[in-house]
């Protein structure tokens, strides 16, 4: 079974300096048919504009991805790291018992178009931890590569949870496949671009949930980025 989340149904907000989407409730939005996703809590699509950002803001018991489409956007955070994140670099954050951090898009110029996703751990009291991977766009060009997962296969960053992240660069005319192991169950996430995701077209924005599907065959109508999420 397939659900499709088209992205003009996510909740939207302009606030000047961001332009935020968000798949799941969140904040000031609320929708109880799209709560979550098994352990997938957050899907928010941020657009932050030129020398803007997120002050520093307190989290808890939730594990943090970070994946920018364009742009940069400068870290920090209360245990000490300062990193710029560009495209290609997969952050992952453990909240656990409690970190503080900032986000900001130093350019004057460009604003930064990211991801930020939430996951729900699988034990809770973690001492919080950071880390960050880049992976280079050959290893993401036309292929699913793992960035994010519960035991940090193939370099990939750590969450913890029973889950994997995978995201591919798909030139217009690709295809990709992935298998999904028994009881497992699937998000898709359209970063970019255009694809059919079994014989269904999406477009950059639009989502959907896989339960109880064997496989997800995904054909690239333009030039795209996908995220696919196996949980469990």
């Amino acid at each position: 079974m397939i659900r499709f989340r088209p992205a003009e149904t996510r909740g939207h907000f302009q606030f000047g300096w961001l332009d935020t989407w968000h798949t799941f409730s969140f904040g000031e939005y609320f929708d109880p048919a799209h709560h979550q996703f098994r352990a997938l809590r957050v899907i928010n699509e941020d657009r932050v504009q030129p020398n803007q950002g997120f002050g520093t803001h307190g989290h808890k018991e939730m594990e943090i991805l970070t994946w920018v489409l364009e742009g940069a956007l400068d870290h920090q955070d209360s245990m000490g790291h300062r990193q710029t994140l560009e495209p290609g670099s997969a952050q992952a954050m453990s909240a656990g018992t409690g970190i503080r951090h900032s986000e900001f898009n130093g350019s004057a110029t460009t604003e930064v178009h990211l991801l930020q996703i939430w996951i729900l751990p699988g034990t809770p009291g973690l001492t919080p931890r950071y880390q960050e991977a880049a992976f280079p766009d050959p290893e993401l060009r036309n292929r699913l590569r793992l960035i994010a997962s519960g035991d940090g296969a193939e370099g990939s960053v750590v969450l913890h949870q029973d889950v994997k992240v995978l995201v591919a660069r798909l030139d217009s005319g690709a295809s990709v496949e992935y298998p999904f192991g028994q009881a497992r169950h699937g998000y898709l996430q359209v970063a970019k671009g255009a694809l059919e995701l079994n014989g269904t077209p999406m477009k950059a924005g639009d989502g959907a949930e896989l339960s109880q599907e064997s496989m997800a065959m995904l054909v690239a109508s333009a030039p795209s980025e996908v995220l696919v999420f196996d949980l469990a």
